[in-house]
């Protein structure tokens, strides 16, 4: 029909599986649209949702993770048009899907590369093995928007971590795409929060929040980075300052893993 009035789309907030406004009510304008403007309340929930949300995840065996961060890229390259009319170029497209079948490929092969059986004197096997961190904060590139996101999401889930994201502030669309691609993908609700607004007034609480077990500061603010550092500090929390934060390695995905020593004696 001729007359008819086109439905917008709702940019919302994607925690625990679901989508849904800052309970704030907030919102602000960037990159051509409304998006919500995450609040103290919805970071919490964020955390509670994906500490919850942990076990499930980590508990996997590592061959599943890698079969859903590949259902990922697949149900990402279906959206390609969508990503594009957001604002991503088709390199940046083709980079972020390829990025999830990389990440997928690595994720029953980390814990072969990064454990090892350590030479003792004694009677004694030694074994390290790596654990995920737990519940990792991520404060999102602001550009690439959709690459910069999916390069430091990616290496956080093969590991068997849970995130807690904060997208890129002046480019938000893209992020709750992805939140769409996420909650279609066999991914288990809570694993991912992508929250959208501004990261000046969220990343302090994220960064001191006591359940959070890691910070990846890729995207923050370099004035607050020190401030960030410090507060994570108080409950020795990890910080991670990736050196290249579009880019791809498996160094990444070590970042956000526990090194477990093993003892057992010989023979008995």
């Amino acid at each position: 029909m001729d007359d008819r009035v086109e439905v917008r789309k709702t940019y919302k907030l994607f925690i625990g599986g679901e989508f849904s406004r800052s309970e704030s009510g907030r919102s602000y304008h960037a990159d051509g649209v409304w998006a919500a403007r995450a609040s103290r309340k919805d970071l919490r929930d964020a955390v509670r949702s994906a500490r919850g949300a942990l076990d499930g995840w980590s508990g996997r065996t590592a061959y599943n993770r890698g079969q859903i961060l590949y259902r990922v890229a697949e149900v990402m390259e279906g959206r390609r048009a969508q990503f594009a009319e957001e604002g991503a170029d088709d390199g940046e497209i083709d980079a972020a899907v390829d990025r999830w079948v990389w990440y997928a490929g690595w994720a029953d092969k980390i814990h072969q590369v990064a454990g090892t059986v350590n030479p003792v004197a004694g009677p004694f096997f030694d074994f390290t093995l790596p654990e995920p961190v737990g519940v990792v904060g991520v404060a999102a590139p602001e550009e690439p928007a959709l690459l910069g996101l999916v390069s430091r999401l990616a290496p956080v889930l093969t590991g068997g971590n849970v995130a807690v994201v904060l997208a890129s502030e002046v480019a938000p669309r893209s992020a709750i795409t992805l939140a769409e691609v996420l909650a279609t993908s066999d991914l288990p609700g809570g694993v991912v929060a992508i929250l959208t607004g501004y990261k000046a007034e969220l990343l302090p609480w994220l960064a001191g929040h006591r359940d959070v077990d890691a910070l990846d500061v890729s995207g923050a603010p370099p004035s607050l980075v020190a401030d960030l550092d410090e507060a994570a500090a108080d409950n020795v929390k990890r910080v991670v300052h990736p050196r290249d934060p579009v880019g791809e390695s498996p160094y990444d995905v070590t970042a956000f893993l526990e090194m477990k020593t093993v003892w057992h004696p010989v023979g008995r």
